[in-house]
C-alpha cells in the first residue's frame, strides 16, 4: 500500500469554497481509477467522486453540481473543488487510488490516504 498525501482541508463558512489536492506516484497515478471519499463524523463513509484514467466522472448526488474532481498529469495530482459547501460536508476527506472502478464506497483501496480534515460552520 502506497500512502497518498492530501492537503487542502480546513474550516470555512458555509458557502465558501475549498479545494483538495491529492498526489500520488506516477505508476499509480496514470492507470489507476482516482477518487474522495468521507467519513461523516457519527455517520457511514461515503464515496464522494470518482474518476477514471479516461476522464470519466461520477459524484455522490448530494455533492452533484458544487464539487468537482480532476486530474493533473503533469503533477501526479488529483483535485477536488469544492463550492458551496454545507455543515453537511464536514468530514474526514480521504484520496484513494484504485485499479477497478466501482460506484460505491468500498471498504478497502489498492491505496488511501491518512485524510484530511473539512469543517464547514453555519
Amino acid at each position: 500500500q502506497v500512502q497518498l498525501v492530501e492537503s487542502g482541508g480546513g474550516l470555512v463558512q458555509a458557502g465558501g469554497s475549498l479545494r483538495l489536492s491529492c498526489a500520488a506516484p506516477g505508476s499509480i497515478f496514470s492507470t489507476y481509477v482516482m477518487g474522495w471519499y468521507r467519513q461523516p463524523p457519527g455517520k457511514q463513509r461515503e464515496l464522494v467522486a470518482t474518476i477514471t484514467s479516461g476522464g470519466y466522472t461520477n459524484y455522490h448526488y448530494s455533492v452533484e453540481g458544487r464539487f468537482t474532481i480532476s486530474r493533473e498529469y503533469a503533477k501526479n495530482t488529483v483535485y477536488l473543488q469544492m463550492n458551496r459547501l454545507k455543515p453537511e460536508d464536514t468530514a474526514v476527506y480521504h484520496c484513494y487510488a484504485d485499479r477497478m472502478y466501482t460506484n460505491y464506497v468500498r471498504e478497502n483501496y489498492d491505496h488511501w490516504g491518512q485524510g484530511t480534515q473539512v469543517t464547514v460552520s453555519s
